[in-house]
């Protein structure tokens, strides 16, 4: 039994989603801001949301090259733990929004061979968190959520970096406790693993994820 695992699940758009998660043991809530995904939420939607999850269960929401008009928004009105940085945003943007809003910033890394691991290294000095992801295949309109996995053999042997690590991309109820066990992952995340429809999270999907993620 591996019960320090810690899952986020992300692209949460409704309250009966976000009950099923945090019943189920998830740490993390993440919320989409970035209008081209199908789990987009408004800053009202957000608000909804956020403020019945419980105490324990961080609320992260996931930007993408955000303006800082467009983080000022989201974070005057979202009661939030985590900024999760999607985007191409640089190491030297990542420092301003933690300066600027105060909060622990995740940048997310894509990685599709093992020369994208470099990146790992530059912005483990300034995130707080890194999330490691499948990169999107070129002309992809969205950064992540595409369901897509990469190799995960490329992580083995490789799970102390500076700072605390997610592993995302393609992880789905059948294939998480294989990922943790090829690269050492202590915390992971998923959004379209967890869907019936783009979008639409399915109860026991989740419910079968967090299972799998914490028992080997």
């Amino acid at each position: 039994m591996v019960d320090d695992i810690r899952v986020k699940i992300c692209g949460l758009t409704d309250p009966q989603q976000l009950r099923v998660a945090v019943e189920a043991g998830a740490r993390y809530a993440g919320f989409v801001f970035f209008a081209k995904s199908p789990r987009h939420l408004t800053v009202d939607r957000a608000v909804e949301l956020a403020v019945s999850v419980p105490v324990g269960v961080a609320k992260v929401a996931l930007v993408v090259n955000p303006t800082d008009a467009d983080l000022d928004a989201i974070t005057a009105a979202v009661p939030l733990d985590m900024l999760q940085l999607h985007g191409k945003e640089s190491p030297a943007r990542v420092t301003e929004v933690k300066a600027r809003y105060g909060l622990p910033v995740m940048k997310a890394i894509g990685v599709a061979e093992a020369a994208d691991l470099a990146q790992i290294d530059l912005y483990s000095d300034v995130a707080d968190q890194l999330l490691i992801d499948a990169k999107p295949p070129s002309g992809a309109d969205l950064p992540g959520g595409n369901g897509l996995a990469f190799d995960w053999r490329l992580l083995a042997g490789r799970k102390y970096w500076r700072k605390p690590w997610m592993l995302a991309g393609g992880l789905t109820p059948d294939n998480v406790g294989e990922a943790i066990r090829l690269t050492g992952a202590r915390q992971v995340d998923v959004s379209s693993g967890v869907e019936s429809a783009p979008g639409v999270k399915d109860a026991g999907l989740i419910r079968g994820f967090l299972a799998a993620a914490r028992a080997q």
